[in-house]
């Protein structure tokens, strides 16, 4: 019995943990051989913290962020036969916060602490200091006016985004001029994440916003095209929202707070909160920790604080699994957006797991 462990890597792993004693280290190697059953692939390229890019378009190969002290590379990976790195993109010198693939799958838009904003090609990884054309390809680069935490393409226009971060503002550029054409203002010091509601009209903004006269502005509604603020009574908790996500059939969304729950609401006006369903039992502990509905919507799922993925049932609100995926705070978990079978975690040491 023990022989078979020793000529098992997992049992290796334990073995030299001179504190675990014998019958420890083969119920911990049981343990873990079973919560290993469902992992494809593990990519490990990241020296910190990393998070996984929205991919819409490509079925094949995901997108993550590597945040760096000097230079920092975004990587793309083969997510689904090799799990090898595709190619890597140097073009910002402080952390990636944020990247997003272009609706066509041939771009991704990059923001970071430099204050810079990228739309590279994949194909050619061709960027520059101005608007530029080539092979057909517009390449858009700008310098924003605060380090950049969160950006998303509008859903129905491809050539506009938005984006927020360390200030005040929201912008909306369009790419095809490098341009802000709408600046939304607000009385915060830092947006967490952007949320376009359908058919991209209105869009939710998370901020930092979380003393005793600012709940308020906790989760703020904006009309897209004027700028005016629709709703700023929507979340009055003390809690700020790292993370809101979209229902994909229903009219409701998520946000991911930092007192270890996700709340549901409506995506009508007022935006509603329902105060009868509430999804916790994961911690989130003030770590970024993304949430994500399966494609299906039946599925709510979240990362913890503690490196597992938690899965709620989305009508009942009650945990139906959990997957122990990392040894450190696991901050995203994305299912594939062809198959949904497929599931891409990634926590902030830098390591990236695809399972099954």
């Amino acid at each position: 019995m023990a022989s078979g462990y020793k000529r098992d890597p997992i049992w290796e792993y334990f073995e030299e943990i001179p504190s675990l004693g014998k019958k420890e280290k083969r119920i911990k190697c049981k343990q873990r051989k079973k919560e290993m059953q469902g992992l494809v692939a593990r990519m490990k390229h990241h020296n910190e913290n990393c998070l996984l890019g929205e991919n819409d378009v490509h079925e094949d190969v995901d997108m993550s962020e590597e945040q760096q002290l000097m230079l920092i590379n975004w990587l793309i990976w083969d997510a689904v036969d090799t799990g090898r790195c595709l190619k890597t993109y140097s073009c910002h010198s402080c952390a990636v916060r944020a990247a997003q693939w272009s609706l066509c799958g041939r771009r991704i838009l990059s923001g970071g602490f430099d204050f810079m904003l990228h739309l590279t090609d994949v194909e050619t990884g061709v960027e520059d200091l101005f608007l530029l054309l080539y092979k057909g390809a517009q390449v858009f680069t700008s310098k924003n006016e605060y380090r950049i935490s969160t950006l998303k393409f509008h859903p129905s226009d491809p050539n506009i985004f938005i984006c927020g971060g360390f200030g005040p503002e929201v912008k909306a550029w369009d790419i095809r001029n490098c341009k802000v054409i709408k600046v939304y203002k607000a009385a915060v010091q830092q947006t967490l994440d952007v949320l376009f509601l359908p058919e991209g009209k209105e869009f939710l903004t998370s901020t930092d916003a979380v003393s005793r006269d600012s709940a308020d502005r906790t989760i703020i509604a904006w009309d897209f095209h004027s700028a005016a603020k629709i709703s700023n009574q929507i979340f009055h908790e003390r809690y700020t929202c790292p993370s809101l996500t979209l229902h994909p059939k229903e009219s409701t969304f998520v946000a991911q707070t930092n007192g270890n729950y996700m709340a549901l609401f409506s995506t009508q006006r007022p935006y509603r909160i329902n105060k009868k369903k509430r999804y916790e039992g994961h911690k989130v502990e003030g770590f970024a920790v993304d949430c994500e509905f399966s494609p299906d919507g039946a599925l709510l799922l979240t990362g913890s604080s503690e490196g597992k993925v938690f899965f709620y049932n989305y009508h009942t609100a009650r945990i139906i699994h959990t997957l122990s995926a990392h040894d450190q705070a696991c901050v995203s978990a994305t299912f594939h957006p062809v198959l949904p079978s497929l599931l891409a975690t990634c926590d902030w040491a830098g390591e990236i797991k695809v399972w099954q």
